[in-house]
This record gives structure tokens, C-alpha cells and sequence, in this order.
């Protein structure tokens, strides 16, 4: 579903931020995506969606190029900002519509899927209010909304619990399984490793732009906790 293969980027200055990066999320995976602060997972994250370009390497959705089939890798996937930018001019329910709009979801189809979201976020009763008058959580939450009701074939988040209340935490956990549970992929950074280890199949950690460990999160993880991992390969080169 996602391959990154051999993926590097450079910004001006000299500064490497990912060094020759290889990756493969496969349909049904939830694949976490943990380092420190600067170790290059956000970069990584925009040349996967499309935001950020990149010289070296490869980077494939569904079989699609990101660099030379750009519009069908974005029509397949959605992406989750840890700091979400939503036009706040707009309700609720007018952002939801335009973004369901975008991917031409039938208005029956539609009108289905944000009542069933909405209702499980609870936001229902908010919808017809302007985004301005959300707060941090709302804004996720009508974020995480938009991106499911297109019912995307990869998922890319970016610290996706961050300003989440429990409930909208479980509701979003639920959600990214029975996503993958109908064949698509999940791949997210988190820096919340005790979910990461409860809620992924599968582990990346990335240490100053290279990866340092991949694979099953049992096999990686071998009877010690996921954060014990961690701090071990962070410490030692």
C-alpha cells in the first residue's frame, strides 16, 4: 500500500533530515512511526502525502508514484496534521461537505457517514456552528472526520492523539481498525508509546534521519515494553 524506497531529503543549507529510508505498509497494517524531536518523521510524513518535495528516492501509494502521479496518490489517501488547518469561516458541516465534495462522495453516502461520525465524535449538535467557535479537540475531531469519510485507502497522521479527549481516543482507535479491517492502511507518528505498542502491528523507529529498527512490534519488542526499546536504541549508536 505505501513503499518508501531509498527516500532521502535534504534541505538548503546542507542539513539531511532522512538518509536513505525504506519502508513498506502493507494493506491492513497499522504502522507506527516513533523517534525524537528532529529525527525526520514529520519530513518523512509530508513527502508521503504530497506536501513536501524530494529529489532522492521513491515514495508509492497503492503502486502510484507520488512524484509522477501526484492527484491519484492524494485521491487514495488522507493525512491528519498534528496541527490540523481548517478554514474556519466555515460550520462544520459546510467543511465536511466540501471535503466530501473534493473526493465526489454521493450526498447519500455522505450524509450517512458524517451522521455516523459525528455522532460517535460528538459533534453532532456542533456542526452547524462556525469552526472559529471550536475548540483544539473539536478541530480534531471534525479533522479526523473529514479524513474518514472518503474511506481512504492509506491514512497518514501525525501525533493523531494529541488534544483528544479519552473517549475521542478509543472512537479514533476503533476507527483505524475497522479501516483495516476492509483493506486499507494506517501509518502514523505517535510519541505516546504505550500506544503505539498496544495499537500497532507493526514499528519503525527512525533516529536522526535513519532508521534504526523495523519490523513486528512483538518481534521487535521481545517481552520488554516498547519504551524500554526505545530509550535503548536512542542511547546507543
Amino acid at each position: 500500500m505505501l513503499e518508501i524506497i531509498n527516500f532521502s531529503k535534504t534541505y538548503k543549507g546542507g542539513k539531511k533530515a532522512v538518509s536513505n529510508l525504506n519502508l513498506e505498509i502493507l494493506p491492513g497494517d497499522i504502522y507506527g512511526f516513533i523517534g525524537h524531536n528532529g529525527a525526520g518523521k514529520t519530513t518523512t510524513i509530508k513527502a508521503v502525502v504530497g506536501i513536501l518535495d524530494f529529489e532522492e528516492g521513491e515514495i508509492r501509494i497503492d503502486g502510484h508514484s507520488v512524484k509522477e502521479e501526484p492527484l491519484v496518490c492524494k485521491s487514495l489517501l488522507a493525512y491528519i496534521p498534528d496541527n490540523p488547518d481548517l478554514y474556519e469561516h466555515l460550520t462544520g458541516i459546510q467543511y465536511l461537505d466540501f471535503i466530501a465534495d473534493i473526493f465526489q462522495i454521493p450526498s447519500a453516502v455522505r450524509t450517512e457517514r458524517i451522521g455516523e461520525y459525528a455522532e460517535q465524535f460528538g459533534i453532532t449538535e456542533s456542526l452547524g456552528d462556525l469552526i472559529s467557535s471550536y475548540s483544539h479537540g473539536m478541530k480534531q475531531k471534525l479533522a479526523i472526520i473529514s479524513a474518514l469519510i472518503h474511506k481512504p485507502r492509506l491514512l497518514v497522521l501525525d501525533e493523531p492523539f494529541v488534544g483528544l479527549d479519552p473517549s475521542a481516543s478509543v472512537v479514533l482507535k476503533q476507527n483505524m481498525h475497522a479501516l483495516c479491517e476492509e483493506g486499507s492502511a494506517i501509518f502514523f507518528s505517535t510519541h505516546v508509546l504505550d500506544v503505539a505498542e498496544k495499537l500497532c502491528n507493526k514499528i519503525a523507529i527512525i533516529k536522526e534521519g535513519v532508521l534504526v529498527a523495523a519490523g513486528e512490534t512483538a518481534g521487535l519488542t521481545q517481552g520488554k515494553s516498547l519504551e524500554e526499546v526505545f530509550m535503548e536504541v536512542v542511547r546507543h549508536d
